[in-house]
């Protein structure tokens, strides 16, 4: 575990203290988690389009091809 140091508004700062009372956590932890949800929607596009690259059509219709008897949702057509 590290310490870091962070200059806030006072404002900001305040919000904080108070989300984290009502949340019942500490400012650390509120943050922190923050943080991660943060990274974690940054980095989302990144993932998606790494695992999008590995992905081969052949070996998804034939997944697909392994579901019988029922006809896609609509919004799962092409």
């Amino acid at each position: 575990m590290s310490t870091m140091s962070l200059r806030l508004p006072e404002s900001l700062h305040e919000q904080i203290r108070e989300l984290a009372e009502k949340e019942g956590i500490s400012i650390n932890q509120l943050v922190a988690t923050a943080v991660a949800e943060k990274m974690s929607a940054l980095m989302a596009m990144e993932y998606l389009e790494a695992r999008a690259r590995r992905g081969r059509r052949d070996k998804f219709d034939r997944a697909l091809g392994k579901v019988k008897g029922r006809a896609p949702d609509p919004h799962d057509e092409f």
